[in-house]
């Protein structure tokens, strides 16, 4: 870290001293729930970031949304060799996807509803590790295409991880989530393809779909002057996290919608078949945009990310609101409850591939338990991991917590056993926060409620938006 980002830091944290006091106390005398679970540092970590999320000055959308996206630079033991897939040649694509979001609607739902995007070029970042470096190596001023060469030098598995970045859909980029494909690229000794996908609330949904899409079937289906050759579907798996999550899991129901419906995609020039990939492995994934379900209130003292009943006003800039109003930053609010929007309304998980799902005791635990429970029941093989009185993306913002290496392994153990053509079977587990001891868990036990119950519950939610975004547009 350089001076100046020294005294940034500094300068950040002085006005935090308070909530850090406050923290330390509560946990030492045992007065907070959390305090049963977490060690002191992960008390402070935790309340320090909250304080930034929900106490923190109300900022505008835009200006969230370009600090999120600083690039820090690249250094250490890190491969790093970014590129720009061409849009492709043919539009089959954007309409087989169109033509997928009117089919999974509900019978006598209104067509349309979102404006339809053009398919446009899409960076990435190729990721791998760098055993050679120091934590201190500077990146070499070397071309691209010699960065992915001396890159693959060190890549000894065949697995290549479609990575989609979390950030609420409107934050983040893949030089945000460098250190997360670094250590997926270290313990799969293979490679991570992280996208830059369009970001709303400028590029609204499907728009990040779309560019998924073709980062997908740019890996399959390489063009004239990619620096990958084809990669085979079975040596792919889609991560993400967070929004990252729902990205990976509304990619596959679209390649779902797109096999049930029998279709090849023209794709430069010739007609492509649509296979599944190996695997989709997922983080906290945030799987339902209405945030309806009851963790999302009942869970706040262990998370820090903003409860909905929160309701922060936020300034308004160049970029939200915007017009005609909408209550979500990625979606139309007709489209709040589609399934490649918010893949918990998915009806139909049958013939996916294996999934892996990890969840804490966050906003997002009820949502992510429905999702596995329900593609369990559909005799998909998923394996899912709970970790007690973690917060959202916990070993992300907790990297030197144990718990967070159990996790990181299990995730890169699913990726890397699927991508090897193992046979994966449905399992369960809760690990405990002190002891990291395991307990099973029933898979299809873990749904609480019908599907009736959910979906009712994202059309109240949704409601209840779209309300507070009329009175907010009043101001």
């Amino acid at each position: 870290m350089d001076h100046s980002s020294q005294v940034a830091m500094l300068k950040a944290m002085i006005p935090k001293v308070p909530v850090m006091g406050k923290t330390a106390l509560s946990h030492t005398f045992g007065f907070s729930e959390p305090s049963k679970y977490w060690d002191l540092r992960t008390a402070l970590t935790i309340g320090v970031l909250r304080s930034f999320v929900i106490d923190s000055p109300p900022q505008s959308v835009g200006k969230l949304q370009k600090f999120s996206m600083r690039d820090p630079g690249i250094k250490g033991r890190i491969w790093v060799s970014k590129v720009t897939m061409p849009k492709p040649e043919d539009d089959d694509i954007r309409q087989a996807l169109f033509k997928a979001i009117e089919a999974l609607k509900e019978p006598g739902e209104a067509a349309g509803g979102y404006k339809e995007p053009e398919l446009v070029p899409v960076e990435a970042e190729w990721t791998g590790y760098r055993a050679g470096a120091t934590e201190k190596s500077a990146e070499l001023k070397i071309p691209e295409e010699q960065k992915y060469t001396e890159m693959m030098k060190e890549v000894t598995s065949p697995t290549t991880v479609l990575y989609f970045h979390g950030g609420a859909y409107f934050l983040m980029d893949p030089a945000s989530h460098r250190p997360t494909c670094k250590k997926l690229a270290k313990l799969t000794k293979g490679r991570v393809f992280s996208i830059r996908y369009r970001l709303a609330p400028q590029h609204p949904f499907p728009s990040a779909l779309l560019d998924a899409l073709v980062s997908y079937f740019t890996l399959l289906y390489p063009p004239s002057g990619s620096l990958h050759e084809a990669v085979k579907p079975e040596h792919i798996v889609f991560a993400g996290d967070s929004a990252g999550g729902n990205l990976s899991l509304v990619l596959l129901q679209t390649l779902l919608e797109f096999r049930r419906q029998g279709l090849r995609i023209r794709w430069n020039g010739e007609e492509r078949e649509v296979p599944l990939p190996a695997g989709v492995a997922v983080c906290s994934p945030w799987t339902d945009i209405t945030a309806s379900s009851p963790s999302c209130e009942n869970n706040a003292a262990f998370d820090y990310l903003p409860p909905p009943s929160t309701n922060a006003p936020i300034p308004k800039d160049t970029i939200w609101p915007v017009e005609p109003t909408r209550s979500a930053l990625y979606a139309d609010d007709a489209l709040l409850l589609h399934p490649l929007v918010s893949p918990l309304a998915a009806k139909s998980w049958q013939g996916s591939c294996p999934l892996y799902i990890e969840t804490g005791r966050e906003l997002l635990t009820d949502e992510d338990k429905h999702v596995a429970a329900k593609a369990a029941e559909q005799n998909v093989p998923v394996v899912f991991e709970e970790y007690e009185a973690m917060p959202h993306c916990f070993a992300m913002v907790l990297d030197a917590l144990p718990g967070g290496r159990k996790f990181f392994e299990s995730w890169a153990g699913f990726i890397s056993d699927v991508t090897a053509g193992k046979s994966v079977e449905t399992s369960g587990k809760r690990i405990l926060a002190k002891s990291l001891k395991e307990e099973r868990v029933d898979v299809v036990g873990l749904r609480e409620v019908s599907d009736e119950v959910v979906v009712e519950r994202m059309r109240e939610r949704v409601q209840v938006m779209s309300v507070i975004a009329g009175e907010k547009s009043k101001l």
